[in-house]
């Protein structure tokens, strides 16, 4: 029965990412960002229960990584989608929600998308899911990763999310109401995920401070951070984390 149990913290990802996609598709995107870090949560137990119950399995690598399609891939791929077109239509997402309920109007499809430029937020998608299969076969990447792990690039996405809806803080905001400044992020953390970049692994094989204590100071950090700046300070958590990765493989040479 416990060989169950690591597979029950993936299908609750897996469950989390579909509900998170469909917040994102009514138009909902905070109870989207809710739900997706639900499924981080999950996906951060499934390999510890595995492992801690010593019943790792190959099943269980393959269903990890397509719940991670959906839940760090498609649902993050689609909040991008949701802020090119909120930058579309210069912040009033409200407006392009407003003409789907336009009966029997041809300027429809013309209202909907001034531009097809929000197709481009699907590269993430794609990217995520490339670099899902190219884990399950890299054996570099057992103890850490090697590129940006879908969940910390999907956590970034999500952040963008929680500032356009607090409107805070305003230059940010600004920011992501541009299209060319979603565009740029989404070409550079497409393209981060693919990086020759060794980056730290956050997932605990065990406990111990001796084995973890770079990991225990970064979330030490991560928590310091997000208390004095709140919601601002997750992008640049991300961004850190590159590069305190990049730090540490210097020291280590």
């Amino acid at each position: 029965m416990r060989k169950y149990i690591p597979h029950l913290f993936t299908s609750l990802n897996l469950c989390c990412g579909c509900i998170a996609a469909i917040f994102i598709i009514i138009g909902q995107p905070l109870g989207a960002v809710i739900f997706m870090f639900l499924g981080i949560f999950f996906d951060f137990f499934d390999g510890l229960a595995a492992r801690a119950l010593k019943v790792t399995s190959e099943v269980g690598v393959q269903l990890d990584s397509l719940a991670d399609v959906i839940t760090s891939g498609l649902v993050p791929s689609l909040m991008m989608v949701h802020l090119l077109i909120n930058a579309e239509w210069d912040g009033t997402i409200g407006t392009y929600l407003d003409a789907l309920m336009v009966e029997k109007n041809p300027l429809i499809p013309e209202a909907l998308f001034p531009s097809w430029l929000p197709v481009i937020g699907l590269l993430v998608v794609v990217s995520a899911a490339y670099r899902l299969a190219k884990f399950n076969v890299d054996e570099r990447q057992t103890s850490g990763f090697i590129g940006l792990p879908t969940p910390a690039n999907a956590i970034f996405i999500a952040s963008l999310i929680l500032i356009t809806e607090d409107f805070s803080p305003a230059w940010a905001y600004e920011l992501l109401i541009n299209s060319w400044v979603l565009v740029g992020i989404t070409i550079v953390f497409s393209l981060l995920m693919h990086a020759e970049i060794p980056l730290f692994s956050l997932k605990f094989k065990s406990f111990g401070l001796k084995e973890n204590g770079f990991v225990y100071g970064f979330l030490l950090a991560t928590i310091a951070a997000l208390l004095l700046f709140k919601i601002i300070a997750i992008p640049f958590i991300i961004i850190g984390y590159v590069l305190l990765s990049i730090i540490k493989n210097t020291l280590t040479k």
